[in-house]
């Protein structure tokens, strides 16, 4: 890896040698359309007018373009290849909401490194992933590309893949650059629909918003991509508050910023500029960097710098930024840069960790009767469901590269489990999850009938989830739950299998099974992976990282909400049926509630089964009393008291009493995975930082206040296992 010094001088030397037009053109992004490289192509790379190309192409196409840039430019810079590597190349892991459900962020780090090394071997330099926007709504299409709700857990799966993308050397040929997005608010738009305006107060946006970005920036993440919202009127990709202040100055961020699609240009239709010169004026001197796909930049700074509307040094600092990332990359030191191969089919290694993956992502919500693990001689089984046997949709949303030859569905991965000698019934019940053509229910009813036991694979498609993919009603979509209705009617235990790109409001048909696994989107392995947990040949471990809601009504719902002057749980729950006609307004015990639902979530942040059982005990603290500066030593053990050897994830909460503003009534602050034998006993410890108990004040200063704590230790956020101690001056 070439030494800073080094690349600062290089840097200097060649933005010495460009024309205004040259460097511009590096803060130029554009994608391929397909059909060829045009001759207006050609003739732009030969100018030196574009920087980096993004959405991949035909690696015989894309080594061409690379050549040309390298060797028929004036100076041969080559360009930045971008690409959304965003959970897998060739090898799909799990979307990063079900990554995140592993609660194991090495793990995380592991499959950003495995996808980073195929993207690299097919030309791709550069990753707009990961995405860290904390998601507090699952209307959004988005949250199954996010970590999930909470800060904490985002932030350390952020600093995850930022290592897993660019490795230790980011000039190694298996490492590309990460790109921290979307910066900043992204998951916070008014009624989770996509692009929409953010209301979010500064303080909430430096205490929930901003620290896995911070934890990203950090890890050394390369670049940073702007948002598509607007924060207090103000488009994020116009916000100097943000990208100069926040990010630059408060920390010290050195990589170079690019804008979203044409998210310089939409700064028109927000209503914040007028037209697109001024867009590229606002953006550039805001702090973006590079441009992404719209042409405001090429179009006008030239002319904005000639009239003195733009200095030159905003020029140059922007392209000097771009081009450090492009000597750290090594793409000067590597010729011939374009000599890229065509995706190769999986590695057994990642195929592997593909794998081990969806096995730690799965959570088990419900298990009544112990019904899982099915043996694997209860036959004949049924095998029933629109996903059960869809080689494309159980990849889920941002696969560009992945291949369907590759992936093993669940139906395929029951039948190699089980074999031959195993009587497997399959019927799809609907063509596909939107469907409400019940022409199908008939023969998977009667085969459900002729079974001992039913798997039956629902969910939403890849198409449901993701961006610009906002549902505003979060039931099981087409005729799913009246199928599911009608097969649970047959008398056969019912297994259901979630796979999807957002929580979804099943709180009726999980009534209706005898047991409920909730697998996301599990990429490639997906299938594997279900036919192992759901025959026990390996123990469901993972843990919800985002609050389920009963009903699309109590969003936003998550666990780490303000306390109010009237807890919800202050009074006994009156609920609407029980409420005697003309009561007295008094009777309903006023509270932070819901007359309807209440205010308990379906299934809570954190929560998770297993096919052990696992108990609390001993919580033991170093002492009742730290000052700032100082760590406290929290101890506890955790018992498997099941009969199967399996892992549970210990999570960490504190709750601030009282302070000069109000906090949350809980925050997760820490989390183990351990595994435990059967019967087996383990001593968990924590380090909890006074630093990190902080929030800022009313003056936007972080501060760590004396005052009473709780922390409580437990297998989700409802854990009741508490201790207490202050922070003293």
């Amino acid at each position: 890896m070439a030494e800073i010094g080094d690349i600062d001088k290089r840097v200097g030397l060649l933005l010495g040698k460009m024309t205004l037009r040259e460097k511009i053109g590096q803060m130029v992004q554009v994608s391929y359309r397909g059909g060829g490289i045009s001759d207006d192509l050609k003739h732009r790379l030969r100018e030196g007018r574009i920087g980096s190309m993004l959405n991949g192409v035909p690696p015989e196409i894309n080594a061409e373009i690379q050549r040309i840039a390298v060797e028929e430019s004036r100076l041969g810079i080559p360009l930045i290849m971008g690409r959304d590597v965003v959970h897998g190349f060739r090898t799909i892991f799990p979307i990063p909401l079900g990554q995140a459900a592993t609660w194991d962020p090495p793990l995380a780090e592991a499959c950003a490194r495995a996808a980073a090394g195929e993207a690299a071997a097919a030309g791709i330099h550069w990753t707009f992933a990961p995405m860290m926007d904390i998601a507090r709504d699952p209307r959004w299409g988005r949250i199954a590309e996010s970590f999930g709700e909470d800060p904490y857990l985002t932030s350390r799966f952020a600093e995850a893949a930022v290592r897993g993308f660019q490795g230790k050397d980011l000039a190694a040929p298996d490492a590309i650059a990460a790109c921290a997005k979307h910066f900043a608010g992204y998951g916070a738009a008014e009624g989770g629909r996509d692009y929409d305006t953010a209301n979010i107060p500064e303080r909430l946006l430096r205490d929930v918003y901003l620290p896995p970005f911070k934890a990203a920036v950090d890890a050394g993440t390369a670049t940073v991509m702007t948002a598509f919202n607007e924060i207090d009127g103000v488009p994020t990709t116009g916000n100097g508050r943000l990208l100069r202040g926040m990010l630059r100055d408060e920390w010290g961020f050195g990589g170079f910023v690019v804008s979203d699609w044409e998210s310089v240009a939409e700064m028109v239709a927000h209503g914040f500029c007028e037209d697109d010169k001024e867009a590229a004026q606002k953006a550039l001197a805001a702090g973006v960097d590079m441009e992404m796909q719209s042409s405001a930049y090429a179009d006008h700074l030239e002319s904005l710098v000639s009239e003195g509307a733009v200095p030159g040094k905003l020029i140059d600092n922007a392209v000097r930024r771009i081009l450090k990332v492009k000597f750290g990359l090594g793409l000067f030191e590597k010729p011939p840069i374009y000599a890229a191969s065509s995706s190769k089919a999986p590695s057994r290694e990642n195929l592997d960790l593909a794998k081990q993956a969806a096995l730690k992502s799965v959570v088990l919500l419900k298990n009544k009767n112990k019904i899982l693990p099915l043996s694997k001689e209860r036959s004949p089984i049924a095998v029933i469901g629109p996903l059960a046997d869809d080689a494309y949709e159980i990849l889920g949303t941002w696969n560009r590269d992945g291949r369907i030859e590759d992936t093993v569905t669940p139906l395929a991965g029951i039948r190699k489990l089980l074999g031959d000698s195993a009587e497997i019934h399959y019927a799809a019940g609907l063509e596909y999850s939107r469907s409400r053509d019940t022409g199908q229910f008939a023969r998977a009813v009667e085969l459900a009938r002729q079974s001992k036991a039913v798997i039956f694979f629902g969910g939403e498609e890849a198409i449901l989830s993701g961006e610009a993919h906002s549902r505003a009603c979060l039931k099981l979509p087409g005729a799913q739950s009246e199928l599911i209705e009608e097969i649970a009617g047959a008398g056969t235990p019912v297994v259901l299998v979630i796979l999807a790109g957002r929580p979804l409001t099943i709180g009726d048909v999980s009534e209706k099974v005898d047991a409920v696994l909730y697998a996301w989107h599990p990429g490639t392995m997906g299938g594997s992976a279900l036919a192992d947990l759901i025959f026990g040949i390996e123990a469901p471990s993972g843990k919800l990282p985002v609050t389920f809601p009963q009903t699309e009504g109590q969003i936003p719902v998550y666990y780490a909400h303000k306390n109010t002057g009237r807890p919800p749980d202050r009074t006994p729950l009156t609920m609407l049926e029980d409420i005697p006609r003309r009561a007295a307004q008094s009777s309903l015990g006023d509270a932070a509630r819901y007359l309807d639902i209440g205010y308990l979530p379906l299934y809570p942040f954190g929560y998770g089964l297993s096919y052990a059982e696992f108990a609390y005990g001993g919580l033991q603290i170093s002492s009742d009393k730290i000052r700032r500066g100082e760590n406290l030593r929290v101890s506890v053990q955790v018992t498997n008291i099941g009969n199967v050897d399996a892992e549970e994830v210990a999570q960490l909460y504190v709750r601030d009493l009282s302070a000069s503003v109000t906090r949350p009534v809980k925050e997760l602050k820490g989390f183990q995975r351990v595994r435990l034998k059967a019967k087996q006993t383990k001593t968990i410890v924590f380090d909890l930082s006074a630093e990190i108990l902080g929030f800022h004040d009313g003056e936007m200063r972080y501060v760590v206040e004396p005052g009473e704590f709780h922390l409580w230790v437990g297998g989700d956020s409802r854990a009741d296992l508490r201790a207490e101690f202050q922070i003293v001056e």
